[in-house]
Formats: C-alpha cells, structure tokens, sequence
C-alpha cells in the first residue's frame, strides 16, 4: 500500500509541474488561431468590410463598427493571453468573441446536429452541423480551461502577482 501512495504522490508532483506549461501550449494554440484570423482580416480589409456588410449580422453595431472591433479584438487579446497578462479577463473576453461569431455567421450553424453512435447503440459522441462549428467548440473548450485554470506560472500575471506579494 506504501508503494501505490508513494507512486501516486510522485506522479501527481509530477503531472502537476506541467500544468503551466500546458496552460502555456493551450494559450500559444489558440491565440495564433485568433491572431492568424486579425491579420487575414486587417490586410484584406476590403474583403474584410464586405463580409461584415453581408456575411457577418453582428448584433447591435454596424457593419464597419464590428469590423473594426473584432479585427482589434482578434488582433490584441491575442496577445494579452500568450503574454499572460489579464489572462482570465482576456480568456473570457476570447469566449465571449468566440460566441458572437458563432451566432453572427449563420453559416457556420447550417447543418444537422446528432449524437455520434456507437454499435448503433451506444452514444459516444456529438455531431456538429459543420467543420467550423466544431472548430469554434472546442476553442471555446480551450478558452474555458484558461478561464478556470488560469494562465499558470509562466505569465506575466504570475510574476505582477508575485512583485505585488499577492495570493494567485
């Protein structure tokens, strides 16, 4: 029984020296994602206007307003998160892009949802109506583990927190 406990506290020591830097992965993931899609977006900027104008129904601001802010949004919270700063706020604030986008572009719903089954019995699995949905899903997923967790050790957070003798 003393071997099972030791092994177990060695391992979970282990596995948990790691949780920073696959915090780290996680954030580095899935702002290229949102980088990537701010400098598509600022350097086609007509085609950027377009979309918005037909594509995108963003709620409650006008085409070229919401072009504006989601190319800004994309481009800086990005970096807020690698950098580790604000880390939940701008992991929450991702979230909640992440979401506008999803229910702007109607495109990205249009299909059927279903369970994924296996043995034609035993569901294992959701069906998503399309790629891009899915996408979004499991950014989110991402984005939520960032929110919860934290942005981990290597962050600038961590190190403010640290100057600032504060509990993080």
């Amino acid at each position: 029984m003393n071997f099972i406990h030791s092994f177990h506290t060695r391992f979970t020591a282990a596995t948990t020296n790691l949780q920073s830097l696959v915090l780290l992965l996680l954030r580095f993931y899935v702002a290229s994602i949102f980088l990537k899609s701010g400098i598509q977006k600022l350097t086609h900027w007509d085609s950027t206007l377009f979309l918005f104008e037909y594509e995108y129904h963003v709620p409650l601001l006008s085409a070229q307003w919401a072009a504006v802010l989601g190319t800004a949004a994309e481009l800086v919270l990005p970096l807020l998160l690698v950098i580790g700063l604000l880390g939940r706020y701008t992991a929450l604030a991702l979230f909640i892009f992440n979401a506008v986008a999803v229910l702007s572009y109607s495109a990205l719903s249009k299909g059927e949802w279903g369970l994924v089954m296996a043995f034609d019995s035993f569901p294992i699995g959701m069906a998503f109506p399309t790629k891009g949905f899915e996408d979004h899903v499991v950014w989110a997923m991402m984005l939520l583990v960032i929110f919860v967790f934290g942005v981990g050790k290597i962050s600038l957070d961590k190190l403010f927190c640290k100057k600032m003798k504060l509990n993080h």
